[in-house]
């Protein structure tokens, strides 16, 4: 019989918690803003800018400087590697500008994907390597949780049982890693949708996928009250001809994750998946209203969800900065939207839906 031996001490465990428990407080959510250099290339190249590394800062700087409106609804803020060591134009580093607004200061770890030998295109994640030393760093330059994307499809073949037992592995060493250095994980095991799949493949598969991760977590030892789950909504395909409603979408996820997360979870943070902003803070809000008991956070981690109507707004253009700014607060706040809906208090933005309501979905997206 195999024994645990103790990872981490007590004061250890107690700073893990909390940090969770500020990410996602009542009525907030993340913002993720951790795109790659590659994926913030192509966010410009759609509204003609230039993926420069000085368009690039003066975009992250649109998001980062959000007046005291957003101190209520953002949680958190997942920084990629270049925008930690960014600073505005005031030559104020971007980590104090979120900081001092209360808000936690996350960092992408992951180092992409890469192909799954033996599987049919499957993939898992790469940047365990080194992992430990860059959590060090990363503890001292200011972040204290991080994020770990790992991908599948659903198709005839996939995903296979080889994909999904090499990512909830990977996930839970990354986990472990990471805890070791006082940051919270988030794990992000994203099923994409990819397909023409119904919703009850796609809650079959999810469900599928989430048990391996927390059997792989258990293993691990990971400190599950010291982490946060970054799942896919439960939703049919995009090319799904069968059109589901908010609340049957709600129920197939609360029903999936009540099978399969440990009530010790903190929260459950969803990623928008391609979904319109719209769409995503309508769901959401239907999951916090689904009548199954859920005994963890269900809140947000929005990337395009949250900063698309920011960026067709701003279009490189310093002048339209303030307007962009205001748009991304809208996203978040107003109303509040995410925030209300993280709460199961949102009732639908009428007055902007033709603008939100366009989908961002991406084949095969990455970061």
């Amino acid at each position: 019989m195999s024994h645990q031996f103790a990872t981490l001490t007590a004061e250890q465990r107690k700073e893990l918690h909390e940090i969770t428990l500020r990410i996602v407080a009542p009525g907030k959510g993340i913002l993720a803003a951790d795109e790659s250099v590659g994926s913030m290339g192509k966010r410009l190249n759609q509204i003609g800018v230039e993926n420069t590394e000085e368009n690039r800062r003066l975009y992250r700087q649109v998001l980062f400087t959000a007046d005291d409106r957003i101190n209520s609804c953002i949680g958190g803020v997942i920084f990629f590697h270049e925008t930690l060591y960014q600073n505005s134009d005031d030559g104020v580093p971007f980590v104090k500008l979120i900081k001092d607004k209360g808000i936690t200061v996350g960092i992408k770890v992951d180092k992409g994907v890469v192909p799954l030998p033996g599987t049919n295109g499957e993939t898992t994640t790469q940047g365990l390597d080194g992992l430990s030393e860059r959590c060090a760093q990363y503890k001292k330059d200011g972040a204290d949780f991080a994020k770990w994307r790992c991908v599948m499809k659903i198709s005839d073949t996939t995903p296979s049982q080889l994909c999904i037992t090499e990512n909830a592995n990977v996930l839970a060493r990354y986990a472990t890693i990471c805890q070791q250095h006082g940051i919270v994980p988030i794990v992000e095991p994203e099923i994409l949708p990819d397909g023409d799949h119904d919703l009850k493949r796609c809650q079959f598969v999810t469900e599928r996928v989430l048990t391996a991760v927390y059997r792989s977590m258990f293993e691990h030892h990971v400190y599950l009250e010291g982490t946060l789950l970054k799942p896919n909504m439960v939703t049919p395909g995009h090319g799904c001809l069968t059109k589901y409603s908010a609340e049957e979408v709600a129920m197939a996820t609360v029903t999936a994750l009540r099978r399969t997360v440990p009530p010790a979870v903190t929260g459950v943070t969803f990623l928008s998946g391609g979904q319109s902003e719209e769409e995503a803070s309508m769901n959401l809000n239907a999951i916090n209203n689904c009548p199954l008991g859920k005994p963890w956070s269900l809140t947000f981690s929005f990337g395009r969800a949250l900063q698309a109507s920011a960026l067709k707004t701003w279009r490189g253009q310093r002048e339209n900065q303030t307007a962009a700014t205001g748009e991304f607060i809208k996203r978040a706040e107003v109303g509040p939207i995410n925030s209300l809906a993280s709460q199961g208090k949102y009732c639908g933005d009428e007055e902007s839906a033709g603008a939100t309501g366009l989908s961002h979905y991406l084949s095969s997206y990455a970061y």
